[in-house]
């Protein structure tokens, strides 16, 4: 399986039966800190938000930057516009940038940013920025130094003493090194290596025996949007009950949740724009998964209105939704640094109030969709199935 993470295209197996090895553990067998050991707190008017277990915190711009787009296949990144890019995303508030080891040059860049930040702006700014990367290794054993070495590659890369945040995948879940894992970047955490330790793509049953195991993660990253709510389903509730967070990611589906998208019909040749990204053309299989095109469109109608009567634009409308969702602390919009900008339409969102009404109109439509828990799997599943 090529590590490529969240940001595949995967091929989706339908199907409506579970796993035959899941099996579900009681949330009353969890042993980790208390709700009240794990809460956030909001500053700003709800711009930045503190994710917390135990002594472990961090706090985050909630509209993250997501610089998979650095990774190839969304066209040249040149890298000192990307860097000028990132500079203006810092500047005007949106100071969190998630990348993963594997998405090219993304850590690199992120050592060049935070250079030119130390030289060229005020310890205020500096001191508010967050780089959170990931950590997405074969399945081999995971020995102390094998995962030392690792971390200090991204931590090289981003020009960093401590990684912010370290989320971590695991590819095959009847392998249990996954906690051995966990546990060396917990020691690297006490080292002072890594600030926080959190998840990307893990399921609800996993997230809880990491839990039982001692291992305070203070985040899990997954998949989340109008078409996908399978994390309000099972990993919401669990959350809620031990206070780790959701960090989103495909929230705007790649741009099919936007105007450019509304009134469109694939099947007529020219009638839409391409679907020439890999996120265009991973989040097309989700909404084939979910319903189709046409429903879609309906979904694509309501947000528009919903827009337009806020006078803001489709993607900050489906952004507002999935953050005011349990649980969740920040929602990503993927950047394509020197190409495109979506400055204006990201700081919005904070200002965005979504009315008893417009919620309505949306779940109305979003409801008309398959239940995805059940066609695909549980949070992350989708990367497992063959």
């Amino acid at each position: 399986m090529a590590a490529s993470l969240h940001h595949a295209v995967p091929k989706l197996t339908i199907t409506t039966a579970a796993r035959p090895e899941s099996r579900w553990l009681s949330f009353n067998s969890v042993r980790c800190c208390a709700p009240t050991t794990t809460t956030t707190t909001t500053d700003a008017g709800a711009h930045r938000i503190t994710v917390k277990n135990g002594n472990d915190s961090l706090d985050i711009c909630r509209v993250l930057n997501g610089m998979w787009q650095t990774s190839g296949g969304w066209g040249r990144i040149d890298r000192d516009d990307a860097v000028e890019a990132m500079l203006r995303y810092a500047d005007a508030g949106l100071s969190t940038f998630d990348m993963a080891d594997h998405y090219g040059p993304a850590e690199d860049l992120y050592g060049i940013f935070i250079n030119r930040l130390r030289r060229e702006r005020p310890p205020e700014v500096l001191d508010r920025v967050r780089g959170l990367t990931k950590w997405v290794p074969p399945p081999v054993k995971m020995t102390g130094s094998y995962v030392r070495q690792n971390i200090d590659i991204s931590r090289k890369r981003m020009d960093v003493s401590s990684l912010d945040m370290l989320q971590f995948h695991w590819w095959d879940y009847s392998n249990p090194g996954y906690l051995d894992a966990l546990k060396h970047l917990n020691d690297l955490k006490e080292e002072g290596k890594i600030k926080t330790v959190a998840l990307t793509n893990f399921d609800t049953e996993r997230l809880q025996i990491i839990l039982e195991n001692g291992i305070p993660v203070v985040s899990n990253q997954v998949q989340h949007s109008l078409v996908d709510m399978r994390p309000q389903q099972k990993m919401a509730e669990l959350c809620q009950l031990t206070g780790v967070k959701l960090i989103t990611y495909g929230t705007v589906m790649g741009g099919l949740l936007s105007e450019k998208f509304l009134d469109t019909n694939l099947s007529i040749p020219f009638s839409a724009p391409p679907l020439n990204t890999p996120s265009l053309q991973k989040y097309k299989r989700m909404v084939d998964a979910w319903g189709g095109w046409s429903l879609f469109q309906s979904l694509l109608r309501t947000l528009n209105k919903i827009a337009s009567k806020h006078g803001v634009s489709i993607p900050t409308v489906a952004v507002k939704y999935i953050l005011d969702q349990p649980a969740v602390a920040g929602s990503m919009i993927g950047v394509r640094l020197g190409l495109a900008e979506h400055i204006n339409d990201a700081n919005a969102v904070f200002s965005l109030v979504l009315d008893k009404e417009d919620m309505n109109s949306i779940q109305e439509v979003s409801k008309k969709g398959k239940d995805l828990l059940k066609v695909i799997g549980d949070c992350g599943d989708e990367y497992r199935r063959i």
